[in-house]
């Protein structure tokens, strides 16, 4: 969020029921596009979103919320694409509650379906959060995640722990991220938000945000290799987006 990397980011969203967004990759002038629609049917908590995007991928997605249990909403998500045939489906679920979130997504696929399980717990300001991915064709773990955070009116500090499988082993990589000091009421409709974080690649990212007037917010971001700055290879970001 906020760190559009090598990428031009266009996002506008005129209501809450229509969306669309595009990108173009400064690397490689690849432009994505993608559009969305939602249907409400409020009385029992029924969405239907609709979607589609320029790789003509086709994606239906049914969601309720809050009727089988206060708190909880299922999700049925599917996706499909003309030219190649390819079919995708996935099962969401999420429960929350007032401290505490609970999610788990089951990705269909013919070789076994594939189980992403998360929780995050809160308490006084503090933040714990655990992901995981299991793999049943392979019958493990390929992901673990682990993230603290603690929050206050004006300020929030984020640090975590990501463990990923690979063919040669255990991968980790760690991230902290400091965000949004707070001053005043009127520096923060202004200033948004600045935000930074580093991993123990020496990879430093920057990301800034500002509110050039209501509707209208502006995102500049930088991807920095600290152990090579002077042989480039460094990424910029310039995101905008659009409300009305």
């Amino acid at each position: 969020k906020d760190y559009w990397f090598g990428l031009i980011f266009l996002f506008s969203f005129p209501s809450r029921e229509f969306t669309t967004s595009g990108s173009s990759n400064t690397d490689t002038g690849k432009v994505n596009g993608s559009l969305e629609t939602k249907y409400k049917w409020a009385e029992y908590g029924l969405t239907f979103t609709e979607k589609w995007n320029t790789d003509n991928t086709l994606g239906t997605e049914i969601a309720i919320e809050d009727q089988i249990a206060k708190g909880l909403k299922l999700t049925f998500d599917t996706t499909f694409s003309p030219n190649t045939g390819k079919k995708s489906g996935k099962i969401k679920s999420a429960y929350k509650r007032e401290c505490l979130n609970l999610g788990c997504d089951v990705d269909f696929d013919f070789a076994g379906p594939a189980i992403h399980g998360s929780a995050v717990f809160g308490y006084e300001g503090w933040l714990a959060g655990y992901q995981m991915t299991f793999d049943s064709a392979k019958s493990k773990l390929t992901r673990n995640n682990f993230s603290v955070g603690y929050k206050t009116g004006d300020f929030q500090l984020h640090t975590n722990l990501l463990c990923s499988s690979q063919k040669s082993g255990e991968k980790f990589t760690s991230q902290t991220a400091t965000l949004h000091l707070k001053h005043s009421n009127c520096f923060c409709v202004f200033i948004y938000l600045l935000q930074a974080k580093v991993n123990n690649s020496s990879l430093v990212g920057v990301g800034y945000t500002q509110t050039l007037r209501p509707g209208v917010k502006l995102t500049l971001s930088a991807l920095i290799d600290g152990k090579s700055i002077n042989a480039g290879g460094h990424k910029l970001g310039l995101g905008l987006e659009l409300e009305a």
